[in-house]
């Protein structure tokens, strides 16, 4: 199922820390902190994995403009192939809670996948596959190890993802290099691969879901983040670093 990939970018030990901002009105407000983290685990069949974990939390200011309370889990072995994804979402006024099991027989992937309501009503649903089928996560850390040498602006990467409710083919595009001034203290300046995480509607129109400025090295971190939301747009700047596996050849300035 074209699953099983070398892991050249991360290690476990691996916490990233952001900052969040949220537009209202035109004016951009500090809007709460994630942290994504990357530990050693052993999976249920007993073999070595990894988990990859994001949490993310809107501050009190901004709970009276929209609550946000995220935790999402991705379970994955050596050989990045998911295994187990869980996404609690309490955004506004609504909460679910997604889950989907990834299991691999005769060279396909299978999805079986359940969303939980705050009504206590739960939807599931099961995909078959023959190509590997991701969660929003581990798709993350898989396209971490691509090799971005003979990318050409405009170049579109397609794969397919678990959404909580059906498997649906996402598509990044690759936007070209940009340095990035992160609002550190040391107005660290990152050289960035830039991406586009992209849906299209009903006639075939191009709509920007989210654009990553990752790190032009071996790490590939995402320092930055562009989203595009249907109350309004928000971003997300990497504040703290530690346990990258690789030296920061990124940096050109700090």
């Amino acid at each position: 199922a074209q699953c099983p990939a070398e892991n050249n970018a991360f290690q476990s030990g691996e916490q990233l820390d952001y900052e969040m901002y949220f537009n209202w009105k035109f004016v951009w407000i500090k809007a709460g902190v994630s942290c994504l983290k990357t530990d050693a685990i052993t999976l249920p069949d007993g073999t070595d994995g990894y988990r990859t974990s994001l949490v993310a939390t809107s501050s009190k200011r901004a709970d009276h403009f929209f609550k946000m309370r995220d935790t999402l889990i991705s379970d994955m072995t050596m050989r990045m192939e998911p295994r187990y994804f869980r996404k609690g979402a309490e955004e506004g006024k609504r909460y679910t809670v997604d889950e989907a099991w990834f299991t691999y027989s005769n060279g396909k992937s299978k999805a079986n996948q359940q969303r939980l309501h705050r009504d206590g009503t739960i939807k599931t649903s099961e995909e078959t596959m023959d190509e590997c089928i991701y969660d929003m996560l581990s798709i993350l850390q898989r396209a971490r190890s691509f090799d971005p040498t003979d990318y050409k602006v405009g170049d579109k990467i397609h794969f397919q993802m678990a959404t909580g409710r059906r498997v649906e083919e996402q598509t990044l595009i690759y936007r070209g290099k940009k340095k990035f001034e992160a609002e550190d203290d040391d107005e660290t300046v990152y050289r960035c691969l830039v991406f586009s995480l992209v849906e299209y509607d009903k006639k075939g129109k191009e709509q920007e879901v989210i654009t990553f400025y990752v790190t032009d090295d071996k790490n590939h971190l995402p320092v930055r983040l562009d989203l595009f939301l249907n109350f309004g747009s928000a971003k997300a700047f990497l504040k703290n670093i530690k346990g990258n596996r690789h030296p920061m050849t990124s940096i050109v300035r700090k």
